[in-house]
């Protein structure tokens, strides 16, 4: 099950886990910004397997490709989010509301419904000496700009998170990261900037894109 994890029958809160199985480290792409990220020996498919999850993709563990593509334009162009408040949809690890704040956002709230990642989220702000507040009301903040990573990587959630977005730019800026994945709905979108980054924590860069969401009617969205 991993060389970290305790005796069978001995279970470890998000938290524990994280910051016993987990190691704290600068990313590559952004060495300002460190996050816990797991290690062979962290036994993650074994720490999620109680949960029924094995087979989910742990995306709070690691910095997919949309994420690291967002820090790095942020890094790029701090204006775009200096002095304002930001929200980041689906913030996972929370790698694009600590890069949010390194470029000089005054509030960062995250909406993540998981669990897990809400856990590593907290975390890895408390290790970059940053806050990072959770959203739980059923509506979206108001805020300056809306930042999206890695939201539309199958089909059914990009049914279900398109109309949110689709509708809450009709007054807000929102900015996407993605490395063109097959349910991105680029008719929705417009391109930005490209970014060559990592995917999943490691392995060769991947083609990825900062785009700008179009109000308005969605339609038939895939």
């Amino acid at each position: 099950m991993g060389g970290c994890l305790p005796a069978s029958g001995v279970s470890l809160t998000p938290e524990e886990y994280i910051r016993q199985c987990f190691t704290l480290a600068p990313l590559p792409f952004r060495p300002d910004i460190s996050l816990y990220r797991p290690t062979p020996q962290s036994g993650l498919i074994g720490w999620l397997a109680p949960q029924g999850r094995a087979d989910d993709p742990p995306y709070w563990a690691y910095a997919w490709a949309g994420g690291a593509v967002l820090a790095l334009y942020l890094q790029d162009h701090p204006e775009i989010v200096a002095g304002k408040t930001v929200l980041d949809f689906g913030a996972g690890s929370g790698l694009v509301g600590i890069a949010t704040a390194r470029a000089g956002a005054t509030k960062i709230w995250a909406i993540e419904p998981d669990p897990n990642a809400r856990a590593a989220m907290v975390l890895n702000a408390e290790a970059n000496g940053i806050t990072i507040a959770s959203w739980t009301e059923p509506n979206l903040p108001d805020v300056d700009i809306i930042l999206a990573g890695d939201v539309f990587y199958d089909t059914s959630v990009t049914r279900h998170t398109l109309p949110i977005l689709a509708a809450a730019a009709e007054k807000t800026k929102i900015l996407v990261g993605d490395p063109f994945r097959r349910d991105l709905p680029l008719d929705h979108l417009y391109l930005l900037a490209k970014y060559n980054v990592p995917d999943m924590g490691g392995g060769a860069p991947v083609r990825a894109g900062v785009f700008a969401l179009r109000p308005g009617n969605i339609g038939n969205a895939p």
